[in-house]
């Protein structure tokens, strides 16, 4: 699926902006896999909140480009009531700090990082996610 992705900025993009790039990139994933997220809830927002950076050990809120808060598929149970949502929450401000300074492309920056995170909600470590991207599928 090709997405028509006109993103040039005059100005820092917004939340919003990022908000609808996160929605594209969630089009693009196959449907057998997308169907897997679509009670993930995905949200934008400028920065990890204080108890994340606590928690995550963060010396700068802009080290963490993104986070998934949830129980990841390998671990979901019929018999265990849950009372929090999973969700996706995508980092504007890190994110466009790693824009600058790499100068890759902002839509791919978003797609990546999102992709990522729905990795965790599919049960994948870091590890197995970097062994995945870095693989030969030819």
């Amino acid at each position: 699926m090709t997405v028509n992705r006109p993103h040039a900025f005059t100005a820092p993009p917004a939340l919003a902006d990022l908000e609808r790039m996160a929605d594209e990139a969630l089009a693009t994933i196959p449907e057998p896999l997308r169907r897997h997220v679509q009670n993930v809830l995905i949200r934008v927002e400028d920065f990890p909140d204080e108890e994340t950076e606590q928690e995550m050990e963060l010396e700068s809120p802009f080290d963490l480009l993104g986070l998934y808060r949830g129980v990841d598929l390998t671990r979901q149970s019929v018999s265990h009531v849950r009372t929090e949502i999973d969700a996706i929450f995508l980092y504007r401000r890190p994110i466009l700090d790693y824009w600058c300074e790499t100068g890759e492309d902002l839509y791919g920056i978003v797609r990546h990082v999102l992709i990522h995170e729905i990795g965790h909600h599919f049960g994948f470590s870091d590890d197995d996610m970097d062994r995945i991207e870095n693989s030969d599928f030819d």
